[in-house]
Formats: structure tokens, sequence, C-alpha cells
């Protein structure tokens, strides 16, 4: 039975693959089938295809036919053009548009299917489940579709059904994807720099994640815990709950919302509500997202945002999030204010650290097309300057550069042109970078704060006396190893005595520095806070410690002076 098993899986790759070529042969992609075909089936493939067939297919562009091959092959291909798409560095900008047309809307699984689906993963009837099970979907994709449900306790659900095997379609295709980078990489080596295979691999962990309700629920969890811990004023954003006893790795439960999709203008005049206050709250809830939260729905396009009763904005579909470290929501604030301080020397520094310091290979043409940039962005008509404008601007040059950027700027980019583009709808005045400004201070100032920095510098100081006491135990240790014939060491250096005092030198003036530093910014927590004893209204401490970082700094600058000749 393994044996058997075995060639009905190879048969199923080597179909597969051949659906594949003919596909490509059907849409005019002869000499890239030429390349893909090692055992020279390439003209009987082509006399399965019909003419008529072909002759249609040359009526498109070659993008065109590029988006009409993926959306032929599936919904893996198609999520692999979706994906690609936020690639602008790896495909043409041609590429680029055609590929964001791509759709998956797809009949739905017979009814009796997805019942299966729902009772074998849920262990149980939906009879017993549910008090109510609709099974006709409201909504029908490549990979779910979603059901009305509602709870025992009466509670209105969304149940989103994963098609039953799209999973084993998906590793399927995967194989034949891994087949194709392979090939192309051995007979077309000038496509090696773009790592045909990487790619592939980037995009399985992707899709594999997608196909996984359970990491979904996580994101739509993480998503609406960040909203449920802002407190402040200005938060309109609101997320589906997660219903985990009813979520498995196939089916995800969430809370039913009923709203109006962001686009429809007319129903929201309808129903009295000011699209200029919901463009301006939508703008608002996407920047806390990136610049406060750092995780960010990466998707944001009308289908997956609704207008509920009180005009806060409902997040729908979480299968695609973005994540930013704190680090780089820093870097991405200093970029903005940068920019609008036309720096252009600071601009290139931080796409620097957005690059990891790659090496740069013509500063002078990188300093000149910065500049060029910069003096555009001041001449463009104030509706011009949204963020997603000059983040793709930026792309440009970046690539032009040689530069590489973590895949979430291209996330980042794309779902603010996307969200832009609905904030355009709802109010064509509205200037979008003015209310991005606080957001973006608030990031900086998070990572100047007074109090965090004594912390950081408490906690050095602490880790370097813990290290300065266990040092001579350490040095005490080795020692011993020595003499006891563990270590032999072989040393014959004629100016080692003055290469050790420099180190120790070295050492004092770095202990020196940290010792300063806490001082300072000690004694500027005891001024701000006015801690006692007080003379004049200013803290006694706080003058001391002053003092004597002063007599310290005095005292380090004194030994630098000295340099190496002291001995």
């Amino acid at each position: 039975m393994g044996i058997v098993a075995g060639i009905g899986k190879n048969f199923k790759s080597i179909s597969r693959y051949n659906q594949i070529l003919k596909v490509l042969i059907k849409y005019g992609f002869e000499d890239l089938v030429e390349y893909l075909e090692e055992n020279n089936r390439y003209s009987f493939l082509r006399k399965l295809i019909p003419k008529a067939s072909r002759k249609n297919a040359i009526s498109y562009s070659r993008w065109a036919k590029m988006r009409l091959v993926c959306e032929e092959l599936g919904p893996t291909f198609v999520k692999f053009g979706q994906i690609l798409s936020n690639r602008p560095d790896l495909v043409p900008l041609e590429l680029t548009i055609e590929l964001e047309k791509l759709h998956d809307n797809v009949p739905p699984m017979p009814k009796s299917v997805a019942k299966q689906v729902v009772e074998t993963e849920l262990k149980d009837t939906v009879e017993n489940l549910f008090a109510w099970y609709e099974p006709t979907p409201f909504a029908s994709a490549s990979i779910a579709q979603v059901h009305h449900v509602t709870l025992h306790s009466g509670k209105r659900v969304a149940l989103k059904v994963q098609r039953s095997g799209i999973d084993e379609v998906i590793f399927e295709d995967i194989k034949a994807m891994y087949k194709i980078a392979d090939v192309l990489e051995r007979r077309i080596p000038a496509l090696k720099s773009f790592d045909p295979r990487g790619i592939v691999e980037n995009f399985e962990e992707s899709i594999l994640k997608e196909i996984d309700f359970i990491n979904e629920s996580i994101n739509i969890q993480r998503f609406y815990n960040n909203l449920k811990n802002d407190n402040t004023l200005d938060q309109f954003a609101e997320a589906p709950k997660v219903y985990s006893a009813f979520t498995t790795s196939k089916v995800l439960a969430m809370e039913f919302i009923s709203g109006i999709k962001i686009d429809q203008i007319d129903k929201l005049k309808a129903k009295k509500f000011d699209t200029e206050v919901l463009a301006r709250r939508l703008t608002i809830s996407y920047f806390k997202q990136i610049f406060e939260y750092g995780f960010f729905h990466a998707d944001p396009h009308p289908g997956n945002l609704l207008v509920l009763p009180n005009s806060h904005i409902c997040y729908l579909d979480f299968g695609m999030m973005g994540s930013m470290l704190p680090r780089d929501i820093l870097i991405f604030g200093k970029l903005f204010v940068a920019i609008t301080n036309k720096d252009v020397k600071n601009i290139i520094k931080i796409l620097q650290q957005l690059s990891n310091n790659a090496p740069i290979s013509n500063m002078r043409d990188l300093e000149f097309d910065i500049n060029e940039f910069v003096e555009k962005y001041y001449v463009r008509e104030i509706h011009e300057n949204e963020m997603s404008t000059i983040l793709l601007e930026l792309k440009d040059i970046i690539i032009a550069h040689g530069l590489k950027v973590p895949t979430y700027f291209f996330l980042f980019a794309r779902s603010l042109v996307t969200v832009e583009g609905v904030i355009n709808k709802l109010d064509t005045k509205l200037e979008q970078f003015e209310i991005a400004k606080p957001y973006l201070r608030t990031s900086l100032t998070k990572k100047y704060n007074l109090i965090k920095m004594g912390k950081k510098v408490a906690n050095s100081v602490v880790e370097l006396t813990d290290y300065i006491e266990e040092f001579p135990l350490d040095l005490k240790n080795a020692i011993r190893k020595i003499n006891s014939g563990q270590i032999k060491v072989d040393l014959t250096h004629a100016g080692i005595d003055p290469m050790v005092h420099t180190i120790q030198r070295i050492t004092k003036q770095i202990i020196t520095a940290f010792l300063m530093v806490a001082l300072i910014i000690g004694a500027s927590l005891f001024i701000i806070f006015e801690i006692q004893p007080l003379w004049k209204d200013i803290s006694i401490l706080g003058i001391s410690s002053f003092a004597l970082a002063i007599v310290l700094g005095f005292g380090m600058m004194s030994n630098i002076r000295k340099g190496d000749y002291d001995y």
C-alpha cells in the first residue's frame, strides 16, 4: 500500500506540473516553458491546447496574461500573486498593478461537505453545537467560506470554514513551485540574484499561516487587545471577538458584526453619517496601529472595513497582518521628521539603518536623488503629500541603489496606498500627514523618555557592576586552569605592558562615563519631581548629583589628555 500511495503522490505532482506548463503555453509563455520543460514534452503539451484558447489569450498584455495564469491555476497561485504584489522590489510596476487585481471569488462548497468539515473539526453535530446554523454561506472565497451561526447563549457568530482538501492542493502546488524555482535557478543564472527558491520559501511560510485559522485567531485577539487596552479619547476602531471554544485550525468562530461597508457612500449619507468624521477616524486608527501598537492590518480594502452605528470603524479579515519592532517604529518616525526638515544626510542615515547598514556603492548619486525627492516633496500640492506617496518614491530610490529593506516596509507602503484610497473617497480635503504628525512625535518621545532612559542607564550600571564583581573570580579560575595544565598559553609581545595599561585606562573611563550619565539623569529626575530637601525650590540631591558628575567629568578629561604616557 505504501508503494501505491507513493506512486499516487508522484503522479499527482507530475500531473500538476504538466497542468501548469499547459496553462503557461495557453497564455503565450512558450519561451518560459522551454526553460522549464527538461523532458522535451513541450510540443506534445502544445497540441493539447485548442487554437481558439491560444488566440483569445493573445489579446491580453503580457502582465495581464500573468494575472490570468494565476487565476486559472487556482487559489495557491492567486495567493502567490497577491503576496508578490507586495514586493515591488522584485517585480515590475506594471505586473504589480495587475497582480493587485487578483480575485478569488469561487462557488461555495456543497452544503453537506461544509457541514461535515464543521462537525469533524468541532467533534459534534451542528444541532448540538449551535442554536442555529445557516447551511448557505454569506461569503465564499478560494480558501474558506463564512456561515451565519447562533450560539446557545444567543450570540450571533460568523463561522469561517476552510474548504475541504484545500491544504492538500496547496502542498502539491508548493512542490511544483519549488521544482519551477530550482529549474529557473539552474537554467537561467541571471535569476539567482532574485533568489526564486527563497521567494517560494517565504510564500510557503505565509500561506501555511493563512490556512491555519489558529494563527488568524491569534492575530484577531492581539489586534482586539491592542484596541481594548487603548483608553485614549481618539480610539475609534473595533474588531470582532474570537470564540476559542469553536475555533480550530480549519474552523474560526468570530463575533458577527453588522455594519455598512465603508465605500458605500450613498448608504452612509442616507443613515446621516458624516463621511469627513469617518475619514478622520479611519486615518487616526491606522496611524495608531503603526506608530503606537506596531501591529497593523495589512489589507484594509473597503470590504474589510465596516462603519458601525457609533461611527467607529470595524476591521475584518486578519489573515494578512504587518508587525514592526519598536526600533522600526522609531526609524519610521525619524524618517518622516527628517523629510519634513529637508535633512538629506539624516534621511540617508535612516535608510541605511532600515537596510541593516548595507554598503552604498555611490553615495553622491544617492545624495542627489534624495535631495531631488525632498525638493519635489516641498513644491507639490498639499494633498499629494500622502505618506504612501513618500514611501513609494523612497522605495524606487532604495531599489535603484541596491539597498535592502525589511518585507514589512512594502506591506506598510501598500496598505497605506489602500487605506488612503478609502480615505480620499470619504473626504478629498483631509490632510492625512497633519494627522500623522502627533503620532510620529509620540513614537520619538517614547524613545527619549527620561524615566526610561534613567532605567536603562541604571540597568547598564548594575550589569557593569556585576561584571566587575565577577571579573576577579573569572580571572582566578582562568589562572587555576593555566596552572593545572588545562590551558597552555604562550605569549610573546614586546609591547604587552603598555597595551594592558591602555585597556585598564579605557575600562576606567567607560565606568566613569556610565556613572556620569547615571548621575546626570538621576539629578534631572530629582529636580523634575522636586525630591526633598529643597533649596530655592530645587532639589539639593539633584544639585549634588550634577556637581559630582561635573567633578567626574573633569577627572575623565584630565585622564584622556594624559593619553598612554602616564605609565
